[in-house]
């Protein structure tokens, strides 16, 4: 019988300890956090920005900012750790690996994508950001490149469990559509959103520049 709430039922972590932090004190923590983040970044961006379009971009990347370095580069650091970490984040972690399992069992898969993620993705959404808040023209490539990674990475992500039928998860519809499908859902939808939004941006700009040149 297993001594920890995971799938599959025989998946050994020797180092499990059980969570300290109630799933509803996760859940409102961090959704508390995103909301505070949010709201603060709101404030900054209004005074500089009058486009909404551009506004929810801001918000967008400032929030992966915060994901991607904060609660991904959690674990990339603690995965060895992570099953008997009882520390606020640790408890996070635990609870939404009942979804999936492979953040406790340290797969190679999850900790090479995660690790590309907080490493690549986090840093570059900072920066772009920044040229959004200066209105800098210049975001769009990095945007094109944050996005396609994010897009990429979460297609494989979903895929490599799926493809073994969800082994990894708990079969309850509420761990595998709210936390598994629905959580990592956003790091689609958004990001083929801002992927158009700038690859039209770029396009646009290019047949400007054909055009000058044909004129002159």
């Amino acid at each position: 019988m297993a001594s920890h709430p995971y799938y599959p039922v025989n998946l050994s972590l020797p180092h499990y300890n059980p969570m300290e932090h109630t799933p509803m004190q996760i859940l409102t923590g961090m959704f508390g956090t995103f909301g505070i983040i949010l709201i603060t970044s709101y404030l900054l961006i209004r005074k500089r920005e009058k486009s909404f379009g551009t506004q929810l971009q801001f918000l967008w990347f400032v929030l992966c900012a915060a994901v991607h370095l904060g609660i991904e580069g959690y674990y990339v650091v603690n995965h060895l750790s992570l099953a008997g970490d009882t520390s606020f984040m640790g408890d996070l972690w635990k609870e939404y690996s009942k979804s999936d399992s492979r953040y406790l069992s340290n797969d190679s898969f999850v900790l090479i994508m995660e690790s590309i993620t907080a490493a690549g993705w986090g840093p570059l959404s900072i920066l772009i950001a920044y040229l959004i808040y200066t209105q800098n023209a210049k975001r769009h490539l990095p945007i094109v490149l944050v996005s396609l990674g994010q897009i990429y990475g979460d297609v494989l992500y979903y895929l490599t469990t799926l493809y073994e039928g969800a082994p990894h998860g708990d079969p309850h519809p509420y761990y595998f559509y709210f936390y598994f499908v629905t959580m990592n859902a956003f790091w689609i939808v958004f990001p083929s959103i801002t992927l158009y939004s700038s690859s039209k941006a770029i396009l646009q700009s290019l047949a400007q520049t054909q055009a000058k040149e044909k004129t002159n």
